[in-house]
């Protein structure tokens, strides 16, 4: 008799069941994960808001075990931090390499000419945007912004501006300051936000434009005093700081008569070639991190915008910043010579 097709003979039913089964108790492969150290990269130096964001991160990730691997900070500042994206670049397949950036992503390359630029790196994580404020030292007579612009315009070029690195973002700023008042700065370039702030503190200059993570404490300790921010509306945040006031309170610098929108990314990249499930376990890490209410009070008290983008949005949003980037550089006389 012609045996139904549909039907199995106990033999080969065991052989199939028992393949089943094998096949079963074959654990799927375990998506990717660091199997030794993971280096963060920072292109900055001690002090400054990339170099508190990162060394923050660090302790979230070590305090909440989010990675079994450790993480280790490492300040790579030296040519406006064109040292640090030179060897994320260098080392192209390395996913225990990671970078937090900052606009000098932008401003490196444009302005010194390195072999560099973003779309050399994978991109992974916009984690926050930072704000900047105009700060002058407390023991100044200052109020606002347009007194203490009114007050370097009577000075005639001698006023001094300290930033980090030189045309970089806090260089774009006071030009875009000289350029919409008339005022004259002498600049002053420092290694980090963390050395910018001191500056001001011990008086050797006589104003700033650092993040507010850069400045908080010295505005807590009643040395130095925000006059406005660079954004095109205030913060949103509503505790009281320094001086009965909350970041809510500092003014737009738009509404003081300075025209100037600048805000800066804090992301993460990583080397050339970086798989999609590499790139996924990083974002999956900064996903917890911002979870904790470690990193929720960084966001607070640095007063930042919380944007967080991945993917797609991501990737357009970098480019659309290079060009803005470039377009600003070019108006200062910035970029490097062709």
């Amino acid at each position: 008799m012609t045996r139904p097709i549909h039907t199995l003979s106990f033999g080969a039913a065991f052989a199939l069941g028992t393949a089943l089964a094998l096949t079963s108790a074959v654990p799927t492969q375990a998506a990717w994960e660091p199997t030794r150290p993971v280096e963060f990269i920072i292109p900055a130096g001690p002090g400054g808001g990339a170099d508190i964001m990162a060394r923050t991160i660090q302790g979230i990730v070590t305090k909440h075990n989010l990675m079994k691997q450790p993480m280790v900070v490492i300040n790579k500042a030296g040519g406006a931090g064109g040292e640090g994206f030179l060897d994320i670049k260098a080392s192209a397949g390395n996913p225990h390499k990671i970078i937090i950036t900052l606009s000098n992503l932008f401003t490196t390359p444009l302005a010194t000419g390195i072999p560099f630029n973003w779309k050399d790196l994978t991109p992974v994580a916009m984690l926050a945007l930072d704000e900047f404020c105009l700060w002058v030292h407390a023991e100044t007579p200052y109020k606002s912004a347009k007194e203490y612009i009114d007050a370097a315009k009577k000075a005639n070029g001698t006023f001094k501006m300290a930033g980090t690195g030189s045309k970089q973002e806090d260089q774009i700023i006071t030009e875009a300051i000289q350029k919409i008042t008339g005022a004259k700065f002498i600049y002053i370039p420092e290694r980090g936000g963390g050395a910018v702030a001191v500056q001001l503190v011990g008086k050797h200059v006589d104003s700033t434009v650092n993040n507010p993570n850069e400045a908080i404490s010295q505005w807590k300790g009643g040395t130095l005093r925000p006059l406005c921010v660079f954004d095109s509306k205030q913060m949103p945040y509503k505790e009281v700081i320094a001086e009965g006031k909350s970041w809510g309170d500092i003014p737009t610098c738009k509404s003081q008569g300075l025209d100037i929108e600048y805000l800066m990314l804090r992301g993460i990249f990583m080397t050339p070639g970086a798989t999609k499930d590499q790139v996924d376990y990083y974002i999956g890490v900064f996903k917890k991190v911002r979870e904790t209410e470690e990193w929720k009070k960084l966001m607070a008290d640095g007063a930042f915008n919380q944007t967080f983008m991945t993917g797609a949005d991501y990737t357009k949003w970098v480019a659309t910043e290079e060009k803005r980037h470039e377009e600003l550089m070019r108006a200062a006389g910035f970029l490097a010579k062709q």
